[in-house]
């Protein structure tokens, strides 16, 4: 508790944009996040106040940042369980709890929990040879690798198209699943929030586009989705969160195909097809993850307008105008586009922030919100 406010003190374990994003929702509600930062460079560490320097590997570390926190979250998935389940064992606080956050950690597990659950998935195998990798596939080329854990943002997925491939990547000694290529129309997710008291909060289903396993577009709410299958999508996420334990935000992400919806992966934090909610919800993802961490009431997920348009902003090639003449240029050009940059230190096809834009037109908010991004990125 902060003897100054008399307000409890939320720590986040990860300095990244999802955690600077998170304090900024702190604010409002009269905290200030506490975040475990590897770097003082990190994107949250150069906003927040509290910021400890150590790794989320370092169970000693992670020990020293929970002091004095009461409650413990995540910017990411890759602490390691058995350092969750120490602190668990020693009183901390932990949201969402190891049990429930293995299966956003844990590829191999969340299908078969998923399946146990009746969820919709793919066809899918742990494999450890290529031999096993042929017989999945079948003949029917290419089949979707994943490492069990640790990939993101397209990190940790490989399109495997013959036996060669297989061996090649197998020989790497990445423990590994297989998938079915699930022939999709497009990609969807449903965000909710969950509350140790157990209220639940869902966010309208949106469309994701992907471009080289990174999202570079999110459409709010998913256009031309029927209220059916949107209802669909929410009440599997709203199951989910509540047979997992889950407690904060759940995102889950989709693949819409002619037969319904098929899930793909599970995220337990504040996520990027959540980045919209800033301007676009009453409630943005990441004060609703502080509610729900926190055992507030949930608030409201409505649209603030009837079109919601979030375009990330990828790092582009070095040289041409600086990054603030061309924010000059932007705010010229389209005053209502609303730009939030990470503090992050510019690499091509890397994140560096997100736009949005709100409005009633979809093909014109897209347009804007797609204009501004490779503005940002590229200067011409």
């Amino acid at each position: 508790m902060d003897t100054r406010t008399g307000l409890p003190v939320v720590g986040m374990v990860g300095g990244g944009q999802l955690a600077r994003m998170t304090h900024q929702a702190a604010i409002s509600l009269g905290q200030s996040l506490r975040v475990l930062s590897e770097k003082p460079d990190d994107s949250a560490a150069l906003v927040a106040a509290d910021v400890p320097i150590g790794t989320h590997t370092d169970l000693a570390a992670l020990r020293e940042f929970a002091k004095g926190c009461d409650a413990v979250t995540f910017d990411h998935e890759h602490v390691p369980t058995e350092h969750i389940e120490a602190l668990e064992s020693e009183g901390v606080k932990i949201f969402p709890g190891s049990k429930a956050l293995v299966f956003a950690q844990d590829k191999g597990m969340m299908r078969e929990r998923l399946a146990a659950l009746g969820a919709p998935v793919p066809r899918w195998q742990r494999v450890s040879t290529a031999e096993e990798i042929e017989a999945f596939a079948g003949g029917s080329w290419p089949v979707v690798a994943k490492a069990t854990r640790g990939g993101y943002d397209g990190r940790g997925v490989w399109m495997v198209g013959s036996p060669e491939a297989a061996a090649d990547l197998v020989s790497t000694g990445i423990p590994l699943i297989v998938e079915e290529k699930v022939p999709l129309r497009r990609e969807l997710a449903a965000l909710v929030a969950r509350s140790p008291f157990g209220q639940v909060a869902a966010y309208p289903v949106v469309e994701t586009v992907q471009q080289d396993g990174i999202c570079v577009e999110v459409i709010a709410p998913a256009p031309g989705l029927s209220e059916e299958l949107a209802v669909e999508a929410q009440q599997l996420a709203i199951d989910l969160a509540n047979a997992l334990g889950v407690v904060g935000l759940l995102a889950v992400e989709l693949f819409e195909t002619d037969a319904g919806i098929v899930v793909n992966e599970l995220a337990m934090r504040p996520h990027n097809s959540g980045h919209w909610t800033i301007e676009g919800a009453r409630t943005s993802q990441f004060e609703q993850h502080l509610r729900a961490v926190l055992d507030y009431p949930m608030g409201s997920t409505a649209l603030t307008a009837p079109v919601v348009v979030m375009a990330n902003v990828l790092g582009g090639e070095p040289g041409g105008i600086s990054i603030d003449e061309r924010l000059h240029h932007l705010f010229a050009a389209d005053p209502g586009a609303r730009v939030h940059l990470y503090g992050k230190q510019v690499r091509p096809g890397r994140k560096i922030g997100h736009v949005t834009v709100l409005g009633d037109s979809l093909e014109e908010v897209r347009a804007r919100a797609v204009r501004a991004a490779k503005w940002l990125q590229e200067g011409v």
